[in-house]
């Protein structure tokens, strides 16, 4: 009669090469979290998400990006200010922001033109690389809607032009 191994060992070395896969490599998370470094400088997510860099980039250090600022945004549709994205991405699993990077349902001026163009991969970099660096700061002040005077400075947006 034939030996045939036990179920349990089997199953186990079926798991092995599987979880193998899945599992990725401290180069891979490297790479996605220097990918979304990158991305994060040069799509300028800094300069509205963190307070005093558009003016002095060099000055603001790492530990202080994204943390939102109280620089209110003006226009039609009211006052926005940038969100603490490192707060905000606490909320989300690495799914729903990337369904989320692409919606237009935000208020202006977001989402930038830029995250709807991004590859899921550019867009999961930028997500590990805000969990990477961590909650830190205070949530942005509410949007307030038009009419409403900002207590604050802001950057003051005409209507558009009418065609």
């Amino acid at each position: 009669m034939p030996s045939f191994p036990r179920v349990g060992a089997l199953s186990g070395c079926l798991c092995l090469p599987l979880m193998s896969l899945s599992a990725p490599t401290p180069a891979a998370d490297s790479d996605s979290l220097q990918r979304g470094r990158y991305l994060v400088q040069i799509a300028g997510c800094n300069d509205c998400h963190t307070a005093g860099y558009a003016m002095a980039p060099e000055k603001v250090p790492e530990s202080a990006w994204l943390t939102g600022d109280q620089l209110g945004w003006s226009g039609p549709w009211g006052t926005t200010y940038p969100s603490n994205l490192r707060l905000y991405m606490q909320g989300y699993s690495e799914e729903q922001w990337l369904a989320n990077a692409r919606q237009a349902s935000f208020r202006p001026p977001m989402p930038s033109h830029v995250l709807r163009i991004m590859s899921d991969d550019d867009l999961r970099g930028i997500y590990r690389y805000l969990r990477h660096l961590g909650p830190a700061g205070q949530i942005a002040p509410a949007y307030l809607p038009p009419g409403t005077v900002p207590q604050g400075p802001v950057v003051l947006f005409p209507s558009p032009p009418t065609l």
